[in-house]
Protein backbone atom coordinates (compact mmCIF):
# COMPACT_ATOMS: atom_id res chain seq x y z
CA UNK A 1 0.00 0.00 0.00
CA UNK A 2 1.99 3.45 -1.27
CA UNK A 3 1.88 6.20 0.71
CA UNK A 4 -1.32 7.80 -0.38
CA UNK A 5 -3.43 5.27 0.36
CA UNK A 6 -1.95 4.75 3.80
CA UNK A 7 -3.15 8.09 4.85
CA UNK A 8 -6.66 7.27 2.81
CA UNK A 9 -7.20 4.39 4.66
CA UNK A 10 -6.22 6.67 8.11
CA UNK A 11 -8.50 9.38 7.29
CA UNK A 12 -11.24 7.01 6.95
CA UNK A 13 -10.84 4.84 9.99
CA UNK A 14 -10.76 8.56 11.97
CA UNK A 15 -13.78 9.73 10.04
CA UNK A 16 -15.74 6.45 10.83
CA UNK A 17 -14.34 5.92 14.14
CA UNK A 18 -15.66 9.32 15.20
CA UNK A 19 -19.12 8.88 13.66
CA UNK A 20 -19.14 5.87 15.79
CA UNK A 21 -19.40 8.12 18.68
CA UNK A 22 -21.75 10.56 16.93
CA UNK A 23 -24.47 7.88 17.67
CA UNK A 24 -24.40 8.15 21.10
CA UNK A 25 -24.02 11.99 20.71
CA UNK A 26 -27.04 11.97 18.53
CA UNK A 27 -28.77 9.80 21.13
CA UNK A 28 -28.67 11.80 24.33
CA UNK A 29 -29.50 15.16 22.48
CA UNK A 30 -31.99 14.17 19.90
CA UNK A 31 -34.49 14.25 23.17
CA UNK A 32 -34.26 17.65 23.26
CA UNK A 33 -33.65 18.50 19.79
CA UNK A 34 -35.29 17.42 17.25
CA UNK A 35 -33.72 15.38 13.84
CA UNK A 36 -34.01 18.52 11.64
CA UNK A 37 -33.11 21.15 13.74
CA UNK A 38 -30.07 19.37 15.12
CA UNK A 39 -28.61 18.65 11.80
CA UNK A 40 -29.41 22.44 10.93
CA UNK A 41 -27.52 23.18 14.39
CA UNK A 42 -25.24 20.91 13.88
CA UNK A 43 -24.25 22.05 9.75
CA UNK A 44 -24.29 26.40 11.37
CA UNK A 45 -21.31 25.58 13.62
CA UNK A 46 -19.46 23.33 11.52
CA UNK A 47 -20.51 26.06 8.57
CA UNK A 48 -18.26 28.81 11.19
CA UNK A 49 -15.78 26.16 11.87
CA UNK A 50 -15.27 25.17 8.07
CA UNK A 51 -14.93 29.03 7.16
CA UNK A 52 -11.81 29.51 9.78
CA UNK A 53 -9.95 26.57 8.47
CA UNK A 54 -10.36 28.32 4.77
CA UNK A 55 -8.95 31.50 6.17
CA UNK A 56 -6.28 29.66 7.96
CA UNK A 57 -4.96 27.36 5.41
CA UNK A 58 -5.86 30.36 3.33
CA UNK A 59 -7.78 28.55 0.16
CA UNK A 60 -8.25 29.62 -3.42
CA UNK A 61 -11.44 29.41 -4.79
CA UNK A 62 -11.75 28.30 -8.75
CA UNK A 63 -15.31 27.50 -9.21
CA UNK A 64 -16.09 24.80 -11.80
CA UNK A 65 -19.50 25.35 -13.24
CA UNK A 66 -20.07 22.06 -14.26
CA UNK A 67 -19.57 20.44 -11.12
CA UNK A 68 -22.75 22.58 -9.94
CA UNK A 69 -24.98 20.07 -10.27
CA UNK A 70 -23.10 17.48 -8.75
CA UNK A 71 -22.24 19.29 -5.92
CA UNK A 72 -25.93 20.24 -5.66
CA UNK A 73 -26.41 16.89 -5.15
CA UNK A 74 -23.68 16.04 -2.79
CA UNK A 75 -25.27 18.02 -0.69
CA UNK A 76 -29.23 17.22 -0.74
CA UNK A 77 -28.05 13.23 -0.85
CA UNK A 78 -25.87 13.32 1.36
CA UNK A 79 -25.47 16.26 3.94
CA UNK A 80 -29.20 16.72 4.07
CA UNK A 81 -31.05 13.25 3.21
CA UNK A 82 -28.53 11.28 5.00
CA UNK A 83 -27.63 12.95 8.35
CA UNK A 84 -31.45 13.75 9.20
CA UNK A 85 -32.54 9.71 8.20
CA UNK A 86 -29.98 8.56 10.36
CA UNK A 87 -30.75 10.65 13.36
CA UNK A 88 -34.19 10.57 12.47
CA UNK A 89 -33.11 6.48 13.25
CA UNK A 90 -31.21 6.93 15.98
CA UNK A 91 -33.58 8.68 17.75
CA UNK A 92 -36.43 5.92 17.05
CA UNK A 93 -34.32 3.13 17.52
CA UNK A 94 -31.18 2.90 19.83
CA UNK A 95 -27.37 4.31 19.44
CA UNK A 96 -26.44 0.45 18.23
CA UNK A 97 -28.75 0.18 15.80
CA UNK A 98 -27.61 3.02 14.44
CA UNK A 99 -24.44 2.54 13.77
CA UNK A 100 -24.61 -1.29 12.92
CA UNK A 101 -27.58 -0.38 9.95
CA UNK A 102 -25.17 2.45 8.06
CA UNK A 103 -22.48 0.14 8.47
CA UNK A 104 -24.30 -1.56 5.72
CA UNK A 105 -22.55 1.41 3.58
CA UNK A 106 -19.88 -0.05 2.04
CA UNK A 107 -22.09 -2.82 0.24
CA UNK A 108 -23.71 0.20 -1.30
CA UNK A 109 -21.16 1.66 -2.51
CA UNK A 110 -19.87 -1.21 -4.30
CA UNK A 111 -22.98 -1.39 -6.32
CA UNK A 112 -23.15 2.58 -6.71
CA UNK A 113 -19.44 2.35 -7.72
CA UNK A 114 -19.81 -0.15 -10.15
CA UNK A 115 -22.97 1.50 -11.55
CA UNK A 116 -22.21 5.24 -11.74
CA UNK A 117 -18.14 5.41 -12.00
CA UNK A 118 -17.81 1.54 -13.76
CA UNK A 119 -15.74 -0.02 -10.98
CA UNK A 120 -16.02 -3.57 -12.02
CA UNK A 121 -18.48 -5.72 -9.96
CA UNK A 122 -16.75 -9.35 -9.24
CA UNK A 123 -17.74 -12.00 -7.42
CA UNK A 124 -15.98 -11.21 -3.76
CA UNK A 125 -18.18 -8.00 -4.17
CA UNK A 126 -21.39 -9.72 -4.63
CA UNK A 127 -20.59 -11.89 -1.93
CA UNK A 128 -19.82 -9.36 0.44
CA UNK A 129 -23.00 -7.39 -0.50
CA UNK A 130 -25.23 -10.59 0.65
CA UNK A 131 -23.26 -10.96 3.79
CA UNK A 132 -23.85 -7.26 4.68
CA UNK A 133 -27.58 -7.78 3.76
CA UNK A 134 -27.90 -10.68 5.66
CA UNK A 135 -26.59 -9.16 8.47
CA UNK A 136 -28.80 -5.90 8.17
CA UNK A 137 -31.93 -8.39 7.98
CA UNK A 138 -31.13 -10.50 10.70
CA UNK A 139 -30.88 -6.99 13.06
CA UNK A 140 -34.32 -6.10 11.47
CA UNK A 141 -35.43 -9.55 12.73
CA UNK A 142 -33.84 -8.73 16.04
CA UNK A 143 -35.37 -5.97 16.48
CA UNK A 144 -38.81 -6.32 14.85
CA UNK A 145 -41.46 -5.12 17.07
CA UNK A 146 -42.92 -1.48 17.37
CA UNK A 147 -43.80 0.97 14.95
CA UNK A 148 -40.94 3.64 16.10
CA UNK A 149 -38.60 1.00 15.74
CA UNK A 150 -39.46 -0.41 12.73
CA UNK A 151 -39.85 3.74 11.05
CA UNK A 152 -36.18 4.07 12.96
CA UNK A 153 -34.75 0.88 11.25
CA UNK A 154 -36.36 1.94 7.73
CA UNK A 155 -34.38 5.56 8.40
CA UNK A 156 -31.26 4.38 9.15
CA UNK A 157 -31.48 1.65 5.69
CA UNK A 158 -32.39 5.00 3.89
CA UNK A 159 -29.54 6.80 6.07
CA UNK A 160 -27.03 4.36 4.34
CA UNK A 161 -28.00 4.21 0.58
CA UNK A 162 -28.00 7.82 0.42
CA UNK A 163 -24.49 8.30 2.17
CA UNK A 164 -23.00 5.37 -0.40
CA UNK A 165 -24.67 7.61 -3.11
CA UNK A 166 -23.30 10.69 -1.98
CA UNK A 167 -19.66 9.11 -1.06
CA UNK A 168 -19.19 7.57 -4.71
CA UNK A 169 -20.35 11.30 -6.16
CA UNK A 170 -17.58 13.18 -4.29
CA UNK A 171 -15.42 10.62 -6.86
CA UNK A 172 -16.80 12.30 -9.99
CA UNK A 173 -16.61 15.89 -8.64
CA UNK A 174 -13.75 17.45 -10.42
CA UNK A 175 -10.12 18.08 -9.57
CA UNK A 176 -10.52 21.59 -8.89
CA UNK A 177 -11.55 21.53 -5.69
CA UNK A 178 -9.75 19.80 -2.41
CA UNK A 179 -11.93 18.06 0.59
CA UNK A 180 -12.14 21.09 2.91
CA UNK A 181 -13.63 22.91 -0.02
CA UNK A 182 -16.30 20.11 -1.60
CA UNK A 183 -16.96 19.42 2.26
CA UNK A 184 -18.05 23.81 2.12
CA UNK A 185 -20.37 23.71 -0.39
CA UNK A 186 -21.70 20.73 0.13
CA UNK A 187 -22.61 21.41 3.77
CA UNK A 188 -23.88 24.82 2.75
CA UNK A 189 -26.36 23.29 0.44
CA UNK A 190 -27.76 21.18 2.85
CA UNK A 191 -28.13 24.55 5.39
CA UNK A 192 -29.89 25.95 2.66
CA UNK A 193 -32.14 23.42 2.09
CA UNK A 194 -33.11 22.56 5.84
CA UNK A 195 -33.61 26.57 6.43
CA UNK A 196 -36.77 26.54 5.33
CA UNK A 197 -38.43 23.46 7.94
CA UNK A 198 -36.40 25.29 10.80
CA UNK A 199 -37.78 28.30 10.53
CA UNK A 200 -41.12 26.91 10.78
CA UNK A 201 -39.93 25.77 14.10
CA UNK A 202 -38.09 28.16 15.39
CA UNK A 203 -39.52 27.58 18.89
CA UNK A 204 -37.39 24.42 19.16
CA UNK A 205 -34.19 26.46 18.29
CA UNK A 206 -35.05 29.01 20.68
CA UNK A 207 -36.03 27.07 23.99
CA UNK A 208 -33.47 25.17 24.08
CA UNK A 209 -30.81 25.24 26.95
CA UNK A 210 -27.62 25.75 25.61
CA UNK A 211 -25.61 26.59 28.20
CA UNK A 212 -26.70 22.86 29.50
CA UNK A 213 -23.33 20.67 29.52
CA UNK A 214 -25.15 18.05 27.83
CA UNK A 215 -27.20 20.05 25.40
CA UNK A 216 -23.96 22.67 24.80
CA UNK A 217 -21.43 20.43 24.53
CA UNK A 218 -22.94 17.62 22.27
CA UNK A 219 -23.84 20.44 19.71
CA UNK A 220 -20.16 21.47 19.87
CA UNK A 221 -19.16 17.91 18.86
CA UNK A 222 -21.68 17.30 16.33
CA UNK A 223 -20.39 20.42 14.49
CA UNK A 224 -17.14 20.64 14.93
CA UNK A 225 -15.71 17.11 15.62
CA UNK A 226 -18.23 15.26 13.61
CA UNK A 227 -19.15 17.35 10.75
CA UNK A 228 -16.62 20.01 9.92
CA UNK A 229 -13.57 17.62 10.58
CA UNK A 230 -15.10 13.78 10.33
CA UNK A 231 -16.55 15.14 6.59
CA UNK A 232 -13.39 16.74 5.46
CA UNK A 233 -11.54 13.46 6.51
CA UNK A 234 -13.57 11.47 4.44
CA UNK A 235 -14.04 13.42 1.69
CA UNK A 236 -10.03 13.63 1.65
CA UNK A 237 -9.91 9.75 2.12
CA UNK A 238 -12.14 9.51 -0.64
CA UNK A 239 -10.21 11.24 -2.90
CA UNK A 240 -7.77 8.98 -2.17
CA UNK A 241 -8.81 5.77 -2.49
CA UNK A 242 -11.27 4.18 -4.77
CA UNK A 243 -14.82 3.90 -3.78
CA UNK A 244 -15.20 0.48 -3.13
CA UNK A 245 -12.28 -0.06 -0.79
CA UNK A 246 -12.85 3.37 0.63
CA UNK A 247 -16.37 1.99 1.92
CA UNK A 248 -14.78 -0.92 3.65
CA UNK A 249 -13.36 1.51 6.65
CA UNK A 250 -16.81 1.97 7.62
CA UNK A 251 -16.32 -0.77 10.28
CA UNK A 252 -14.94 1.16 12.73
CA UNK A 253 -18.09 2.95 12.93
CA UNK A 254 -20.37 -0.17 14.06
CA UNK A 255 -17.52 -1.08 16.54
CA UNK A 256 -17.35 2.23 18.61
CA UNK A 257 -21.06 2.55 18.37
CA UNK A 258 -21.60 -0.69 19.64
CA UNK A 259 -18.93 -0.14 22.69
CA UNK A 260 -19.94 3.35 23.65
CA UNK A 261 -23.81 2.66 23.52
CA UNK A 262 -22.97 -0.40 25.80
CA UNK A 263 -20.83 1.77 27.92
CA UNK A 264 -22.42 5.09 28.23
CA UNK A 265 -25.94 4.55 27.39
CA UNK A 266 -26.23 1.24 29.18
CA UNK A 267 -27.76 -0.31 25.78
CA UNK A 268 -27.42 -4.25 26.15
CA UNK A 269 -26.19 -6.40 23.04
CA UNK A 270 -27.86 -9.58 22.07
CA UNK A 271 -26.63 -12.65 20.47
CA UNK A 272 -28.95 -12.03 17.54
CA UNK A 273 -27.38 -8.18 17.35
CA UNK A 274 -23.48 -9.64 17.64
CA UNK A 275 -24.77 -12.29 15.21
CA UNK A 276 -25.58 -9.41 12.75
CA UNK A 277 -22.60 -7.22 13.31
CA UNK A 278 -20.27 -10.61 12.82
CA UNK A 279 -22.41 -11.00 9.17
CA UNK A 280 -21.74 -7.26 8.38
CA UNK A 281 -18.21 -7.55 9.47
CA UNK A 282 -17.70 -10.70 7.60
CA UNK A 283 -18.35 -8.91 4.12
CA UNK A 284 -15.94 -6.44 5.05
CA UNK A 285 -12.98 -9.30 5.41
CA UNK A 286 -14.47 -10.86 2.02
CA UNK A 287 -13.77 -7.88 0.11
CA UNK A 288 -10.73 -6.96 1.61
CA UNK A 289 -9.02 -10.55 1.93
CA UNK A 290 -10.34 -11.44 -1.45
CA UNK A 291 -10.27 -8.99 -3.53
CA UNK A 292 -8.35 -8.78 -6.81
Amino acid sequence: MNSKKMLGALLLSLAASIWGGMFVVVKVVVETIPPIELVWLRYLIALVCLMLFAVIFHIKWRFNQRDLGIIILIGIIGNAISIVTQETGTWLSNAQTGAVITSATPTFMIIFAWWLLGEKLDAVKIISVTMATLGVIWIVGVHFSGTHVLLGIFSLIIAALTWALMSVLVKKVSGTYNSLQITIMSTFVAFVCLTPFVLSHMDVITRAHYLDPKIGLSLLYLGIVSTALGFVMWNKGLQLMNAASSGLFFLFQPVVGTLLGWLVLGETISWGFVFGTMMIIGSVWVSIRFAK
